[in-house]
């Protein structure tokens, strides 16, 4: 764990008003460590930190000893005797994660609550939809549980919605999920995640570049963005509108050097549309999750690939009718010619046989693995 010194010097760096993140690794490469920045005189640190900057590292600015306090006390919910569990990672520390230094905007510290040693293993991000499709839904969790389960750890910003879905099939193979917030770690946002949060935080990885107390502020979720894409080798987007986070984080991901994915969807989706436009600039279309492994793991084959099931004809009247697209029950009973009563009834069983969704506007799609 942080020596309790080194921490108070770190977090007096970072909560000083006008240190960001530049300036800060500025400071550091010229005098070395945060201990030796607080020390050195206001004019040795004008040239790299502007004047009121260098005067604001004079002092503790306000509220920091509430602020240490709160952090010490943080840190002691870790369990006795455990060497996972909450901590601060800084720069320089062994344990920080390599993929991040490679980036162009490495965060200055990170506060962990869970395995650490994820940090280091090979991962994937996984990313989408607030608002996603049902079928959606089950592509983000299947993706993720194939690709744990291969030793890809899965990334992804505990969001509703995709995020969300992503933890959860991830938690149950040898990868298991990292969840980058955009608060601090003693907050959970959205609140609908709590149980969710606790139980990566025990089989997973929790982590933030705030410090403790940051609500859920606006502005922070795209630099929670850039972390995501920074850590893993690669970003599946599952769902997302042109305009969203997802395909923030998918630029910062290429911008990076790494890997871009999107499963594409129905052109009639408006959720399908983001994946579509990075297909057009050039992400990699999967429709497996061995798809993605062969990009990331050229030398791993796995035996048994989970490949889509694609609607194809079935012998079921409904279902061969429905094809690929969300379709409305007036252009079923078209292409079936049955009233609507005994559509409405062989609707309902596909439903309840989890064979068929009903979407908003009345439409209805086949379900199809991933």
């Amino acid at each position: 764990m942080i020596d309790r010194d080194e921490l108070a010097a770190w977090l007096r760096l970072v909560a000083t008003p006008g240190v960001g993140r530049d300036t800060a690794r500025r400071l550091l490469a010229h005098f070395g460590s945060p201990e030796a920045v607080l020390g050195a005189s206001t004019p040795a640190r004008r040239p790299l930190a502007g004047e009121a900057t260098a005067a604001a590292l004079a002092s503790e600015p306000e509220g920091f000893a509430e602020l240490l306090a709160a952090t010490r006390a943080w840190l002691a919910g870790r369990p006795a005797g455990e060497t996972d569990g909450r901590d601060v990672l800084v720069l320089g520390d062994p344990r920080y994660p390599r993929a991040l230094l490679e980036t162009a905007d490495p965060p200055t510290l990170l506060y962990v609550d869970g395995r650490i040693e994820l940090l280091q293993a090979d991962s994937i991000a996984i990313v989408g939809s607030r608002n996603p499709t049902a079928q959606g839904l089950e592509n983000a969790r299947a993706f993720a549980s194939h690709l744990s389960r291969a030793g890809l750890v899965v990334v992804s910003g505990l969001a509703l919605g995709i995020d969300g879905a992503a933890h959860d099939g991830a938690l149950g193979g040898q990868g298991s999920t990292i969840a980058v917030v955009g608060t601090g770690l003693d907050r959970i946002y959205p609140g609908r995640h709590r149980a969710l949060a606790h139980r990566i935080a025990e089989e997973g990885l929790l982590l933030s570049e705030f410090i403790l107390g940051t609500p859920p502020l606006g502005e922070n979720f795209p630099q929670r963005n850039r972390i995501i894409a920074g850590l893993a080798a690669g970003t599946l987007v599952v769902e997302a509108a042109v305009h969203s986070g997802s395909l923030i984080t998918a630029r910062l991901a290429a911008e990076a050097g790494r890997e871009v994915f999107a499963i594409p969807g129905s052109i009639h989706a408006p959720q399908s549309r983001g994946c579509h436009a990075l297909i057009k600039q050039g992400a990699k279309l999967v429709e497996s999750a061995g798809d993605v492994i062969d990009e990331l793991r050229p030398d791993q084959r796995p035996q048994a690939r989970p490949k889509p099931a694609l609607p194809a004809a079935t012998g079921d009247t409904v279902l061969d009718a429905l094809g690929h697209d969300p379709t409305s029950l007036d252009a079923l009973i078209a292409r079936t010619g049955w009233p609507a009563a005994r559509l409405n009834a062989r609707l309902l069983e596909l439903e309840l046989d989890t064979q068929v969704v009903r979407l908003p506007g009345g439409l209805f799609q086949r379900r199809a693995a991933a």
